[in-house]
């Protein structure tokens, strides 16, 4: 099993919850408006420390979980992350992954990974179903571990989409209960997850915190999908990000900003996404958001989403 995350379902939920509450007014942006910032140097490293890679080099004809992406090949994997200089990689991890083929190009990348620099290879996967089903999220993380040796668990389940405000609290719960159990089914490996910025201007049933903070104690480190194809105002990456960031840095809880590459009709809009600008766009952006943010405790830097459309953007120039 392998669920590629949706730009789309993260933006769609995203505005339908967070317009459809006054509160985000109050609980998010008005609470923490962007920061006048400067765009760092040329000379200055990249801002990106991180990326989503969904894909597998397996044949299809041999696995039918394969996809065949040759960007994926374990020296492929470890060119690009040392090129970027990465230090975390989320790679994705299909159901099973103790079986067939898989086993062996997991080892293969992790440690390929490992040797180009990387320091955090986290198995990524996530299905909707495994917020109502944890011991699926369970048995996923098993045979992930026991396939390679990861670094991390991250999880990617977005639960929400076309979900209710009166709804999210008791989604939120069973997330809760689902980082648990996979928490006890990965022993000493960290787990983390992937959040939108918007859970953080949700408020819990009784007012007293919120969503996003409720998660929080749940799991290790965060990946806070704020995905804007630019970094100041009031719908940009830094204004959706600071409010979560804030919680994360108050709980002590590392967390990096996630933003968009892929294409406008995947992610949800052009807005939403760098998929139609360029790389040197995504740079300087991220730039921004590293010179307004990076000052919190357990910032870890700009993550990108995903591997085979970033290629794709630094490909077009």
């Amino acid at each position: 099993m392998r669920t590629r995350r949706s730009g789309a379902g993260f933006i769609a939920a995203g505005l339908a919850l967070a317009l459809g509450a006054v509160g985000i007014g109050a609980a998010g942006l008005a609470s923490a408006p962007a920061k006048a910032v400067t765009l760092t140097d040329a000379s200055t490293p990249s801002a990106i420390t991180g990326m989503w890679a969904w894909g597998n080099p397996i044949d299809p004809s041999v696995d039918a979980r394969g996809d065949g992406e040759p960007a994926f090949e374990p020296k492929a994997l470890a060119a690009f992350a040392s090129a970027h200089k990465l230090r975390t990689v989320y790679l994705s991890v299909p159901w099973a992954a103790d079986q067939g083929p898989f086993g062996a190009w997991l080892r293969s990348a992790v440690t390929a990974l490992h040797r180009a620099g990387v320091t955090t290879v986290g198995a990524l996967g996530g299905d909707p179903a495994w917020a109502q089903q944890p011991d699926l999220a369970a048995t996923w993380t098993t045979a992930a571990l026991k396939a390679a040796p990861f670094d991390a668990v991250q999880f990617d389940v977005e639960p929400w989409v076309n979900a209710t405000d009166d709804q999210l609290p008791g989604i939120v719960d069973q997330l809760a209960t689902m980082y648990d159990t996979a928490r006890s089914a990965a022993g000493s490996v960290p787990v983390g997850a992937d959040l939108p910025w918007w859970l953080e201007a949700k408020p819990t049933a009784d007012g007293s915190s919120t969503l996003f903070r409720t998660l929080l104690p749940h799991v290790k480190s965060v990946a806070i999908v704020a995905f804007s194809d630019h970094a100041a105002g009031d719908d940009g990456i830094v204004a959706l990000a600071r409010p979560a960031a804030t919680a994360a840095a108050s709980a002590r809880v590392p967390f990096s900003v996630g933003v968009e590459t892929d294409s406008p009709d995947v992610a949800g809009g052009p807005a939403a996404t760098f998929g139609d600008d360029s790389a040197s766009v995504l740079e300087s952006q991220t730039a921004l958001v590293r010179s307004a943010l990076g000052g919190l405790q357990g910032y870890k830097g700009v993550t990108v989403e995903h591997l085979l459309a970033w290629q794709a953007l630094i490909a077009r120039g």
